[in-house]
């Protein structure tokens, strides 16, 4: 991949546009606030290099799924609160992010100060990638920098439109971060490599499977999708989750990977699906008629815990239980452990988005790990071996 980054540009005195993912989840009542404020913090180091740099810096982001106009619950006035209490430097927000308020307010700033635009798709012309209003958008800046790469599987005006009218573009550190760790991951892994690829559904993990599959050296699959595979092997799976117009699928997967492909060997089942049923663990052959999987059992977990501990390089996405219920997620906090101890051995760990970014937080484990990518589709469509139109849109 042949992008520049922020390293690479002058900014002093430049109108810099920056493209950010700020979609935070928010309170459901107004006064909205930020419950979680991971990718505010994922932007900072950007945001205050092209400060320090004497950028004239406009702020952008896309918050919710608005309907391509203002909506109350969409604003990213939260987020302008949030940062203004944190930030030493001049900050103001407009409201709007295109037209002659916004062109006036952007003409005042200074060097190193900053702009916060109103939400991206409260304009329909942002998820249509309209080329007008990727012009206007341009038309605030002398460069343009991306570093919401949570945003950069979608070909939208502010992500891959723009870069057609603004001469100078680079990536963020973010996105220069992201697109390192999961580039390797798939162009130049050490080995031994393994994947773990868990979640509930097969359908939406084949195309990662396929392309990982041709790249590991082991695949640990868990969660809910474990048990389609088990039906594509004969077992009684009971209530178990179960895609029924996968099982031939998972069946090729099984019979193409030539042992590469580890399913877990014992589960943990349950009465009901909720936190305080009966639950009891089992060998992969013994599940009963009416119980069903909520979570991988002891022996796999030592199984999976030694491929990790032997590899070099380990990319996990998707959590190997149930585990928003307490009882059923000691698979996946064991995964998150042990993929801690791999990096403190020096192995390359990455956390492909989703829920086991949530799992490796709430196991306070974040940190233990080589990179926590902020990108859920994203990273997945990048794992899977997609172009990503925001990648593609930065390159030279």
């Amino acid at each position: 991949m042949n992008y520049k980054t922020i390293d690479d540009i002058d900014v002093h005195d430049k109108r810099v546009f920056l493209r950010v993912d700020f979609n935070v989840p928010l309170s459901k009542q107004a006064p909205y606030t930020i419950t979680d404020v991971t990718r505010i913090r994922a932007a900072a180091p950007t945001i205050s290099a092209l400060i320090k740099r004497g950028a004239k810096l406009i702020v952008a982001s896309h918050l919710g799924r608005p309907k391509g106009a203002p909506e109350e619950k969409y604003s990213l006035r939260p987020v302008y609160e949030h940062l203004k209490e944190k930030m030493t430097t001049p900050l103001s927000f407009a409201n709007d992010c295109i037209g002659p308020e916004v062109e006036a307010q952007v003409n005042t700033l200074k060097p190193g100060e900053t702009l916060l635009l109103e939400n991206l798709r409260f304009h329909a012309e942002e998820e249509k990638n309209d080329p007008v209003f990727a012009k206007a958008l341009a038309d605030l800046a002398d460069v343009y920098v991306d570093d919401a790469f949570g945003a950069a599987h979608r070909a939208h005006a502010s992500i891959e439109g723009i870069t057609h009218f603004v001469p100078v573009k680079a990536a963020g550190y973010l996105m220069d971060k992201e697109l390192k760790y999961l580039g390797g991951v798939l162009q130049n892994p050490a080995h031994p490599f393994v994947a773990i690829i868990g979640g509930a559904k097969i359908s939406g993990k084949i195309d990662v499977i396929q392309s990982l599959l041709q790249r590991a050296d082991k695949v640990l699959i868990g969660g809910g999708m474990t048990y389609t595979f088990l039906k594509a092997q004969g077992k009684e799976i009971g209530k178990s989750l179960v895609e029924d117009d996968k099982v031939e699928l998972a069946k090729s997967l099984l019979d193409r990977s030539q042992s590469r492909l580890l399913l877990p060997v014992d589960s943990v089942v349950a009465r009901e699906f909720k936190n305080d049923s009966e639950f009891k663990t089992v060998s992969q052959d013994r599940i009963p008629k009416d119980w069903q999987g909520v979570d991988i059992g002891p022996e796999t977990i030592k199984l999976f815990t030694k491929e990790i501990e032997n590899a070099k390089t380990i990319v996990w996405n998707g959590p190997m239980g149930v585990f928003e219920m307490p009882n059923f997620a000691k698979g996946t906090l064991a995964i998150a452990e042990a993929m801690a101890r791999s990096t403190a051995n020096g192995a390359t760990t990455v956390v492909g988005g989703g829920d086991s970014v949530a799992a490796v937080e709430q196991a306070h484990l974040a940190d233990n790990m080589s990179h926590v990518s902020t990108g859920g589709g994203a990273s997945l469509e990048f794992l899977e071996g997609k172009v990503l139109p925001g990648v593609k849109a930065l390159e030279e």
